[in-house]
């Protein structure tokens, strides 16, 4: 017996289940304090001035964190500053941040912040340590002393503080440099540097900056050329060279001067060097007196044959790429015109005549 099964659709029907006004009440309120919670928190972090949208430069102020500050101090400080509108908030930062970055930390420095920064934009920066960076320009020819108080002017630390750290050689981090040296004079290059505000306090840190430069561009200069000098007396005539020329023509000619007089066993003869050795600096207006230029001293090349101890200024590239390079001449002396350019003569007669002419000049 066959048995036949009817097919039919069997139709399951769906239950609503009713949501109960309990239960709306609690979606209800929670939704509410979500929001309110997110007004609260986008109240705390919102800008104290403007939409937070780019800080105006003219608005932002430098904000400095010192080292071993903490989280909470930096926000209070911040709110004193009016940066920011709550140190709650602040707090309510730091605690998620360290959640989430354990390692993580803000970050000692200067920056640049404006109260048109939301709360999150400034806490990031001092988390990341985007750190405010500034510019120093050391021209060809300043000596240490020069630049020690131009430092101190520019407020990053006292001269003393700059001209004890340059009598610190050090060679572990720069065997390159002169054994015996006993001052950084010459080696600490000559440029506009950018650097972060963390380093501004710090004479060794801008000092190793500048030597960093010295070994990127002058020394494969030296190293190219392999000249019978030593680095220390390449580093010394090109300095005297930089404080004589003021007209880049010049350079090598002046240059060759130098070199001559040193191969000829004439003392130099330079005004600067004996400037350098008392600690003075001459003026169109108020010249080396002749009691100057005889008051001895290791720098005086009037007095001493050769080179200086060390030397007097830090030389540009110009200078050093002269002093490797002299001009073939056969003079053997100048003298400085009051426009920067020279008179070179051959003989000292001819010096001498020249020196009267710019003298009856000068008096004119």
């Amino acid at each position: 017996m066959t048995t036949q099964k009817k097919s039919g659709n069997i139709k399951t029907a769906k239950r609503k289940t009713k949501t109960s006004p309990a239960t709306k009440v609690i979606s209800a309120t929670v939704g509410v304090l979500f929001l309110l919670t997110w007004a609260g928190w986008k109240g705390l972090t919102a800008p104290v001035e403007g939409k937070g949208k780019t800080a105006d430069e003219e608005k932002q102020v430098q904000f400095t964190v010192k080292s071993g500050i903490g989280g909470n101090q930096i926000g209070a400080e911040l709110a004193r500053a009016g940066l920011i509108r709550s140190n709650n908030g602040w707090k309510i930062w730091t605690k998620l941040k360290q959640v989430t970055d354990s390692r993580g930390g803000y970050k000692a420095g200067t920056y640049l912040l404006s109260p048109e920064e939301s709360l999150s934009d400034i806490a990031a920066k001092i988390w990341d340590g985007q750190i405010m960076q500034t510019n120093f320009t050391i021209p060809e020819g300043w000596s240490t002393r020069q630049m020690a108080e131009y430092f101190e002017a520019q407020g990053y630390f006292s001269a003393a503080e700059f001209e004890a750290a340059v009598t610190e050689i050090p060679y572990d981090k720069y065997p390159w440099l002169p054994q015996d040296l006993p001052i950084l004079e010459g080696f600490l290059y000559p440029d506009t540097y950018k650097i972060t505000s963390d380093r501004t306090s710090n004479p060794h840190a801008i000092i190793a900056t500048m030597l960093d430069h010295f070994e990127e561009t002058a020394l494969p200069v030296y190293e190219a050329k392999k000249p019978d000098m030593s680095l220390k007396d390449w580093v010394t005539l090109a300095s005297i060279v930089e404080k004589e020329a003021v007209v880049v023509e010049e350079r090598r000619v002046i240059a060759c001067v130098f070199t001559s007089r040193l191969e000829q066993g004439i003392r130099i003869g330079s005004a600067h060097t004996v400037e350098y050795g008392l600690g003075i600096r001459q003026t169109a207006d108020q010249p080396l007196t002749y009691a100057q230029v005889e008051t001895p001293s290791p720098y005086n090349t009037y007095m001493n044959p050769g080179l200086t101890p060390t030397p007097i200024a830090s030389p540009g590239i110009e200078s050093l790429k002269a002093t490797l390079n002299p001009e073939s001449t056969d003079y053997l002396y100048f003298v400085a015109r009051y426009d920067g350019t020279h008179i070179f003569s051959q003989t000292l007669r001819e010096h001498e005549a020249a020196t009267r002419e710019i003298r009856r000049q000068r008096n004119q």
